[in-house]
């Protein structure tokens, strides 16, 4: 296909595959650590409060989310630059700069998706057999250890279903690109998804649709082995 040999759409394409890898890192890891806490007799009463706070982002429309996101992030007049320089510090370039718009979207997906892998993640430890870190704790094992040899392998579904969803949510990264930064600067948010999405808007119906394709046909490669992922474990 032509639109392969596209500079355009191949800096595209890395950009999203980076950005992708480190946003399901991010997400999956915070989550893991938040749901553990919540599940963990740290947080007494407080509990039901820190749950909702997390699951709150995810019915919230995402565009006015993101509206708020970027006016947060904002060089003339965002609160994020106004506390630094209260404080005395430099500003952060947010969206600005090539460099940090990439960790200025993430925040902004971040608090927007983490509450549902949050979720999968509280749902799985409820079924966790409680017996068996009961026994671990009894024979001298600390909390560490008991998280990490009892409690990590039995939320194996959850791991595997927050994954593929992750994977598939990120690759398709759109509407915050549309609100936050326009693709932009330079280029350093032109995912594919947008991309596609401008050629498109311009008629170029014949490229964005082979761009379309190519992203749909990454998803459905991960999503497929990751199912057979999925199911061996099971079946193991």
């Amino acid at each position: 296909w032509p639109v392969l040999a596209d500079p355009i759409f191949q800096h595209s394409l890395v950009a999203t595959v980076v950005y992708t890898v480190i946003a399901v890192a991010a997400n999956l890891v915070f989550a893991l650590f938040y749901a553990l806490l919540l599940d963990s007799t740290l947080i007494g009463p407080g509990r039901t409060f820190f749950k909702v706070a997390m699951f709150l982002p995810v019915v919230t429309p995402d565009i006015a989310g993101y509206a708020v996101w970027r006016w947060l992030f904002d060089q003339s007049f965002g609160a994020v630059n106004a506390f630094l320089n209260l404080l005395g510090l430099p500003p952060f370039g947010g969206i600005a700069s090539p460099d940090p718009v990439l960790f200025a979207v993430l925040l902004a997906e971040l608090w927007h998706h983490a509450g549902f892998y949050i979720l999968i993640f509280l749902a799985n430890l409820a079924i966790c057999d409680r017996a068996l870190e009961e026994a671990a704790a009894l024979d001298g094992a600390n909390r560490w250890q008991r998280t990490l040899y009892i409690v990590l392998p039995q939320l194996r579904p959850a791991l595997v279903i927050n994954g593929v969803y992750a994977l598939i949510q990120f690759l398709k990264t759109f509407t915050v690109v549309v609100v936050i930064t326009k693709g932009g600067p330079n280029d350093a948010t032109n995912f594919v998804s947008y991309y596609a999405w401008r050629l498109f808007d311009q008629g170029r119906y014949g490229e964005a649709t082979a761009m379309a394709s190519i992203l749909f046909f990454i998803v459905a490669v991960i999503a497929i082995v990751a199912y057979r992922i999925g199911e061996r474990g099971r079946r193991a």
